[in-house]
């Protein structure tokens, strides 16, 4: 039997199917029922791959559908279809087009199928996202309050006020959740127990990251966007950058290792060794940022809370 490459293309409505090598396209309402026909669909061809777009959580009920039913299902950047699609020389984007491309990615590049997580872990992420909008909106409306007027500042005053209480209260629920999951407890204690490391990073590693200690040191830095990637040209020579990855991960991140940089000895003393040989701060703060997470990942890999002798990691 030959493989089987399914491509989704996930919107509000509809969802758009390409198999290939057969060609066929079929769609189904983007709802209970119609995922359950696409379900009895894929099983028939059991496919070796079913590979859809991330769509602002459009796609999350067929994803989790997909993931419990035990189909080899994929969610990729979007960003990674189009320079797909851009580099086979289609430039449409439609909706079955955009499926197309799909089934021909699972096809030619084959992602790796991680366990999805579980319906607790999409809690979390949830509740994390919602943090991150309450902070933003905070951040906005102390922006604006410095140049408003009497009647309006008070306004805004009581708005922060409100969001500030918000944002207690889902601190809070985020705590509970850690705390009611042993093993998201013995998780948190553990990444803690690197100076630098607050509520703040582990709630994110725990709840978007959960590759954490599955994957090796290159995987999960190139996962998280800080492995050093090269951009050797025609003169230019040894560039190397970051790009790409879990943004809201790698935020957090960098705010932890300012601190780290403050207050871990390990951490200031790589930051001071990189200084010292002429690299630039950010740069210097960038492999900071590599190396407490590979180190992380290490200690979660193997149990092993902080210590000095981790820095091998």
């Amino acid at each position: 039997m030959p493989e089987v490459f399914v491509g989704i293309d996930v919107s509000k409505a509809r969802l758009d199917v390409h198999v290939r090598p057969s060609g066929e396209a079929i769609s189904f309402a983007n709802n209970d029922e119609g995922v359950r026909q696409l379900i009895g669909a894929l099983k028939r061809h059991r496919p070796t791959l079913v590979l859809l777009e991330a769509t602002g959580r459009l796609e999350a009920l067929v994803t989790a559908a997909l993931g419990a039913q035990r189909l080899p299902v994929v969610v990729i950047n979007p960003r990674q279809l189009r320079d797909f699609a851009k580099a086979t020389g289609e430039l449409a984007k439609t909706d079955q087009v955009d499926a197309s491309m799909l089934s021909l990615f699972a096809e030619r590049l084959r992602p790796e199928v991680r366990p999805l997580p579980d319906e607790a872990s999409r809690e979390l992420d949830a509740a994390l996202t919602r943090r991150r909008q309450v902070l933003d909106m905070l951040v906005a409306e102390k922006q604006r309050l410095s140049g408003a007027r009497t009647g309006v500042a008070r306004q805004i005053r009581a708005h922060i006020k409100y969001l500030e209480r918000l944002l207690g209260d889902i601190e809070a629920d985020l705590d509970h959740r850690i705390a009611a999951s042993p093993a998201w407890r013995a998780r948190d204690d553990l990444l803690r127990s690197a100076k630098g490391v607050g509520p703040g990073l582990s709630r994110t590693l725990i709840g978007e990251l959960p590759e954490l200690g599955q994957l090796n040191r290159k995987q999960i830095a190139k996962l998280v966007g800080v492995a050093p990637l090269a951009r050797d040209s025609g003169q230019v020579r040894g560039h190397r950058v970051i790009w790409g990855g879990r943004r809201q991960v790698r935020a957090v991140l960098y705010m932890a290792t300012l601190s780290a940089i403050r207050s871990n000895p390990t951490i200031r003393n790589y930051y001071r060794h990189l200084l010292a040989e002429g690299k630039p701060k950010k740069v210097a703060v960038v492999a900071c940022m590599r190396k407490l997470l590979v180190t992380l990942n290490a200690m979660v890999r193997t149990g092993t809370p902080w210590a000095p002798v981790q820095q091998r990691a």
